[in-house]
């Protein structure tokens, strides 16, 4: 697809770190963002923090919509900023979204978006409206740690030195996460679960397949779908295949197939080549009704009839692989591994 890649990011540059959901203001989050600033100087780029970053007067979200969407307008759009990196996530980046000016966005030189979660919100219609590519990873906070892969594949990718990124063999448990704010130059991933991948359909062990990469969290994905930032129709008529990488934050499992079926009859998956599902926040070993966090996506997904891998190192449930949503990518499962190819087109773009 005719897909935007921005330019890799380079060293001396300055990287712009806004708001649009939750902020920095409490810890453990302000001791990481000092921490990743820190690291990020350290590896030779400017921080610039916009003024949401520490503000926290806002309903649900860290200041007034309106202010929150100027702000990532203005950030990503000024030739001053290389990257803009979300502060955090949070749960309505909705309403800032509901202000930005995609059609602004579209026009500006491509550049690096990064985070995760609730900024689907902005990555999702960037990709579908405005044909340009992003990071679904980290947002600044995480780099407030002893960086592992993780991090170093994110940095890898904006700076156009990574192009293929593998899954992990084991994970944390959510409830593991920390919330320390000392001794961060040694926090790790407390890694602890054995990682293994489900295939549906059942009873295979490889999948392989390729396409245009688009997704995010479901909890966005099913609250944009119909609403204005709505570009899916459009986007599938000029897409060949497309690879969907899912992975859910608050949904229950009820909840969770709710919102899988309401994408499928949006007509949103019908170019899905394959899924990649992400291990769930809140229905992860969950049961309700019969409904697990398995058959939830699987039942109706079987009728697409293309492989779907699930528990993957995506989403809210540590670590992750970063993900480049609107590029062309192959993904390639066998076992407990799994990897993101990106395409030689991707490579000549970066």
């Amino acid at each position: 697809m005719d897909i935007r890649i921005p330019p890799p990011l380079k060293k001396g540059r300055t990287i712009a770190v806004t708001a649009p959901s939750f902020g920095c203001v409490h810890e453990p989050y302000r001791s990481r963002f000092a921490f990743a600033k820190a690291q990020l100087e350290a590896a030779g780029y400017t921080i610039h923090a916009g003024s949401t970053v520490f503000k926290s007067d806002g309903k649900g979200i860290a200041t007034d919509p309106k202010a929150a969407a100027a702000e990532l307008e203005a950030l990503y759009c000024s030739d001053e900023n290389a990257a803009v990196i979300s502060a955090g996530g949070g749960e309505l980046m909705c309403e800032t979204a509901g202000y930005i000016d995609f059609e602004k966005i579209r026009r500006a030189p491509p550049k690096w978006f990064l985070g995760y979660s609730d900024n689907t919100n902005f990555i999702f219609p960037l990709v579908t409206m405005c044909r340009t590519a992003a990071v679904y990873g980290p947002c600044f906070t995480g780099f407030g740690k002893k960086w592992e892969r993780t991090e170093r594949d994110t940095l890898g990718i904006l700076e156009g030195t990574v192009t293929e990124t593998r899954g992990f063999e084991q994970f944390q448990l959510p409830q593991n996460d920390s919330r320390e704010t000392e001794g961060l130059e040694h926090l790790t991933y407390s890694l602890t679960e054995p990682k293994t991948l489900r295939f549906f359909p059942e009873g295979q062990q490889t999948a392989r397949f390729s396409g245009t990469i688009l997704g995010g969290c479901l909890d966005v994905l099913a609250n944009l779908c119909g609403t204005q930032l709505d570009a899916v129709k459009e986007f599938n008529r000029t897409a060949e295949q497309i690879v969907w990488v899912l992975e859910s934050c608050d949904a229950n499992p009820a909840e969770l197939r709710r919102q899988i079926w309401h994408l499928k009859n949006a007509g949103w998956l019908e170019k899905a080549s394959g899924f990649l599902i992400g291990r769930p926040l809140a229905s992860f070993r969950q049961e309700m009704m019969g409904i697990d966090q398995y058959n939830a996506v699987t039942d109706l997904l079987a009728d697409f009839k293309v492989p779907v891998i699930m528990d993957a190192d995506i989403g809210h449930i540590d670590p992750v692989m970063p993900v480049v949503m609107g590029a062309d990518a192959d993904v390639f499962a066998s076992g407990n591994t799994i990897s993101i190819a990106y395409t030689p087109g991707f490579r000549r773009n970066l």
